[in-house]
């Protein structure tokens, strides 16, 4: 076996499932607190790559695409929290269903008429276009290291986030108690909206991180959508750890499956969801009531 491809693709695994982590961590959030499920989350996702596709194509800063995906997720979360899903918070899945299709095809049609159908290359910045050696003769992009040091520093952040603060206790408590939050005094509602936008920044930092390391397309968001729901199964519905080691787990299976078992690799995360759901049917981290 070549030791340099087997550790590419090792880290190559390892990049995509924290990217995959940033996607399910915003999913399983929002679907542990609010019940809310959310199949626009992928086109959240798709507007944060042509959001980087359009800032690296005005100023070449592609730098600057990471504050505006986490800033304006915030924003736009909130507003679409506030103004659309708080209504829906009560009404049976189908209706959450058909909401989040609508958004869908309403963020379709919008990147369309703004930004056309093709696919687009966006650049690696240049001050990370370069190989930096790891082990031995072995050398890896920097901007892929990159990418894992800035996902690695937002699990941090959230887990610290969420096991270490008053913000977090209140956000697990409206998880699994919701009707103490409002008995605390509490205000369920900013929770609720807190959540949504951290979800929907989370979701577009993913997208803009995404977009050196392949075109930007319509429709990109769906195939993240649908392993990040894979993710949330595999790792336990409502829990961060779950999402992070479940995101590298089936990051780890995909890429490698790809690298070395192509036949079988369309197969194999799937494959391996149905093993752990017959194992642990709730999922590896599902939180106890």
């Amino acid at each position: 076996m070549d030791t340099a491809a087997f550790l590419a693709q090792l880290l190559n695994g390892v990049q995509y499932g924290l990217l995959l982590f940033l996607i399910s961590s915003g999913l399983t959030l929002i679907f542990g607190v609010m019940g809310v499920i959310n199949l626009a989350h992928g086109s959240l996702f798709m507007v944060g790559a042509y959001l980087a596709y359009v800032i690296a194509a005005w100023t070449g800063a592609l730098w600057l695409a990471l504050p505006l995906a986490i800033l304006g997720g915030l924003g736009f979360g909130a507003l679409l929290e506030a103004g659309l899903f708080r209504r829906f918070y009560q009404r049976e899945h189908l209706d959450q269903v058909l909401l989040t299709f609508a958004l869908i095809l309403l963020f379709e049609e919008a990147r369309s008429m703004l930004l056309g159908n093709d696919f687009h290359a966006v650049p690696v910045p240049a001050a990370l276009d370069f190989s930096v050696p790891v082990v031995g003769g072995f050398s890896y992009s920097a901007y892929r290291l990159a990418v894992l040091g800035v996902c690695l520093l937002v699990a941090a952040l959230m887990f610290l986030g969420i096991e270490r603060t008053r913000v977090g206790s209140a956000v697990r408590a409206a998880a699994e108690k919701p009707e103490m939050v409002d008995l605390l005094g509490l205000d369920a509602r900013r929770i609720h909206m807190l959540v949504f936008a951290a979800g929907t920044a989370l979701a577009m930092l993913a997208g803009a991180l995404a977009a050196p390391l392949q075109s930007v397309y319509p429709n990109m968001g769906d195939g993240f959508l649908i392993i990040g729901f894979v993710v949330v199964v595999v790792g336990g519905i409502g829990s961060i750890a779950g999402a992070f080691w479940g995101a590298l787990l089936i990051g780890l299976v995909d890429t490698m499956g790809k690298a070395y078992l192509p036949q079988v690799a369309g197969l194999a995360v799937y494959l391996l969801m149905a093993g752990i759901l017959l194992w642990r049917p709730a999922g590896l981290f599902a939180r106890r009531a």
